[in-house]
């Protein structure tokens, strides 16, 4: 019995195998002797069709309902324009975004054009119907582009049209991957409000569409104002004043100069008469007092050089050099304001004593790898073809990109070296003691501490809080008028928070309370300043002690970003480089190591007054592993695999190391052993932007942020469109830079200079 099952079945599985095979072939005749058909294909244009004018006509009986009234009258304007083929209904239907191409590339961004919606309606042109028919309309070629046409070509609508931004989550996860949110455009009557727009939008697709309306904003629709904003009405306050000292400073500057030089061929044909007396060749004399300034109690001072010292912690305040007549304290600090003289001093050729000339070349190429590396952040961001990012990534050479985090370490190892480079050079001139004769060490410590944080104060907080005012307008101004939304939440962070900037504590707290994010770098380095400050007066009495200090500081700072990096897994060469940026990339216990490398170099050049003898197998060795740590902190990581512990490890020491490799440059190049690279990181040419880099780094992201969010269409990446685009972004932000140090900066540190105690005790 149980064979026969077994026999049975088998028969029944032969059967069937019979019964497909007719099947198959029974389909395979069919096919061949019919014609094929490609029906129900699926279109990309069709499915991403987020917004169609044509599906609001079929069903406007039903949508009119829904609108207020004035956008239904004029809707119903727009759609009978473009059934009778109106140019103005046409331009409006053109100016609406829609999906064009590389959605798989990384094309989120359908804005269309608002521009073109805004220029539509003109107020000061009469609308002119078009005869099709006339062969005379004067059109506008040139070299076979077709530029527009006259006057004649133009309409008016019967109303103004508004332009209005779709934030669009699609759901069509069949055919277009995952969830995706795209930016839409649309051109409509201005009389719409946002709900009517969400209305027609939803209202107008079809069922089987999935989409889902995330927010809805019109550039045209707000209500902001320049001159009604207040902070924009303090900066407008504060530039008119500015440039008014500005002029007076420069005028009085030139009159006085102009006298100076008057005087002194005076002098010098006084010598000549004399000369002539004495040798019997001449009697005439002459009255040396007519028209010269007339004499006073305090001295004409030119002051020349007032940026020589360009350290981002100039502690040695030099007093101003006088020369010939005195004129009042006041005129003085007008004179501080004098531009020709700012300038001459940005640009000059020299350095000061207290500084390392290698220090200018290093400060002004980490600047330009800085604002690469922001570049590129925003172009990710605004660009129509995002996925290139991806491609991009996976070259060698763009790792100097993505770790571009090392050159703000180079910054951090600056600061710390010119802070103790300086103030031992200082203390060790007797002029610190000056300052506080006849008190205790404390008192004399406390004393030294606040002069030294409330130099830093005043010189970084002027300029700062110029550009931090200028963030504020300029964010609000593009979150109001941009077709794209901001990379930050500045106009809503700035006004709640701006507080914390100036007190220099917003690395303190969360990041998306944040205002002016690239203001990280100021906070942490204040914050590094009273620590280093600290260390630097004790060292001076307690010099054991304080090295003691350091290194506690040094050990505490890598364990802890060891122990971040380790419980959140954070794998350095795999995950983006501000994947935690509110919990290792921001935050001063993070980011300590590299100050504190540079205090020490700054203490080893002060000992040895830079000069140290080195074999030449100590020089190459040197050159040797500066250069392979850096070329391994860039492109080490590329392609490998790290463990979680070794992911740790490096994310606690890889910027400490960068520092290390730094420190071998500053003092191979400081102590007459950095050959060709001592010449490029000491040419005079680099020392203007040097001087300026502080004020550089406070306006770039600015100037990133406006290129990309004034304009209504994204921004297509390509090699050669980025470095021109870089180039750009450079010489703007320079000449931003230059304007904002001559308006506050360099005034600043010349009035300091005036008004310092040192100063005081030599009049």
């Amino acid at each position: 019995m149980k064979n026969l099952k077994v026999y049975t079945l088998f028969l029944f599985l032969i059967y069937a195998d019979k019964i497909n095979a007719q099947s198959e072939s029974s389909v395979v005749k069919s096919t061949e002797n019919s014609e094929p058909s490609f029906k129900n294909l699926i279109i990309l244009d069709e499915i991403l069709h987020v917004f169609d004018i044509r599906n609001v006509g079929d069903n406007w009986s039903d949508i009119s309902k829904r609108l207020t009234n004035n956008c239904s009258l004029e809707m119903e304007d727009y759609m009978r324009g473009l059934q009778a083929g109106k140019v103005w209904a046409v331009k409006m239907d053109d100016s609406s975004g829609k999906y064009n191409q590389g959605f798989f590339w990384g094309n989120n961004y359908w804005t269309g054009s608002l521009t073109q919606c805004s220029f539509i309606y003109r107020k000061s042109t009469t609308s002119r119907s078009i005869n099709k028919t006339n062969k005379n309309t004067d059109f506008t070629y040139v070299n076979g582009n077709f530029l527009g046409a006259s006057d004649m070509m133009h309409e008016n609508p019967p109303f103004i049209p508004g332009f209005y931004m779709l934030k669009v989550l699609l759901n069509n996860t069949h055919t277009l991957g995952p969830p995706r949110t795209v930016l839409l455009g649309l051109c409509l009557p201005g009389s719409c409000q946002l709900s009517d727009v969400v209305e027609m939008t939803m209202k107008s697709e079809p069922s089987n569409r999935d989409i889902q309306i995330v927010g809805v904003r019109s550039p045209t629709l707000n209500n902001f104002s320049l001159w009604k904003d207040f902070t924009f009405q303090i900066l407008f306050s504060v530039t008119l004043i500015i440039v008014l000292l500005l002029v007076g400073g420069t005028g009085y500057d030139l009159v006085l100069k102009k006298r100076f030089a008057d005087k002194m061929r005076m002098k010098n044909y006084s010598k000549d008469l004399n000369s002539e007396s004495s040798s019997g060749l001449g009697c005439t004399t002459y009255d040396l007092t007519q028209g010269l300034p007339e004499k006073s109690n305090k001295s004409f001072s030119i002051p020349t050089g007032v940026n020589n010292n360009n350290s981002d912690e100039n502690l040695a305040i030099e007093p101003v050099t006088t020369e010939e007549e005195k004129i009042a304290v006041c005129a003085e600090l007008l004179l501080s304001f004098s531009v020709v003289t700012n300038f001459q001093s940005i640009c000059d050729k020299n350095v000061g004593n207290d500084t390392i000339p290698s220090i200018h070349g290093l400060r002004a190429i980490s600047m330009l790898w800085v604002i690469l590396g922001h570049t590129m952040i925003v172009v990710f961001k605004y660009s129509d073809n995002m996925e290139l990012r991806k491609v991009v990534e996976k070259e060698v050479l763009f790792q100097a990109i993505l770790n571009g985090a090392y050159s703000v370490d180079t910054f951090f190892f600056i600061s710390g070296f010119l802070v103790s480079y300086i103030y031992f050079r200082t203390n060790a001139k007797g002029k610190l003691e000056k300052l506080t004769q006849g008190v205790n060490e404390f008192t004399a410590g406390t004393y030294h501490f606040f002069g030294l944080v409330g130099y830093r104060f005043v010189r970084l907080t002027a300029p700062y809080l110029y550009v931090l005012g200028v963030v504020e307008v300029v964010m609000r101004y593009l979150e109001q008028n941009s077709v794209f939304e901001p990379p930050t939440q500045d106009h809503i962070n700035c006004p709640k928070y701006w507080w914390r900037n100036i007190m220099y504590v917003n690395t303190l707290f969360p990041v998306e309370q944040m205002c002016m994010l690239w203001s990280w770098y100021l906070a942490d380095d204040t914050q590094f300043y009273i620590i280093g400050a600290i260390i630097l007066i004790i060292a001076v009495r307690h010099f054991k002690f304080a090295a003691g200090m350091l290194t506690v500081f040094m050990i505490s700072s890598w364990a802890t970003t060891a122990y971040i990096a380790f419980s959140n897994n954070h794998m350095p060469n795999a995950d983006d480089p501000f994947a935690l940026f509110d919990k290792i990339y921001d935050k001063p216990w993070t980011r300590l190591g590299p100050y504190l490398v540079g205090m020490c170099v700054g203490w080893i050049l002060f000992r040895t007054n830079c000069k140290i003898s080195m074999s030449k197998v100590v020089v190459i060795s040197g050159w040797t592993a500066s250069t392979v740590m850096m070329l391994y902190l860039l492109f080490g990581l590329f392609n490998t695999t790290l463990t979680q512990l070794a992911a740790a490890a490096y994310s606690s020491l890889s910027h400490t190391a960068w520092a290390m490799a730094c420190a071998w440059v500053i003092i191979a190049c400081s102590t007459g052993h950095g050959g060709w690279v001592n010449n490029l990181l000491s040419a005079p040419l680099l020392y203007p932007f040097s001087r300026v880099t502080y004020c550089a780094y406070l306006v770039h992201p600015i100037v990133n942020r406006i290129y990309a969010m004034e304009s209504d269409s994204p921004i297509h990446m390509s090699p050669n469109s980025l470095t021109t685009l870089y180039l750009g972004q450079v010489v703007s932000s320079y000449v931003l830079a230059f304007l904002v140090s001559l308006s506050f900066e360099a005034p600043v540190v010349t009035m300091l200079r005036i008004l310092s105690p040192n100063r005081k005790r030599q009049m």
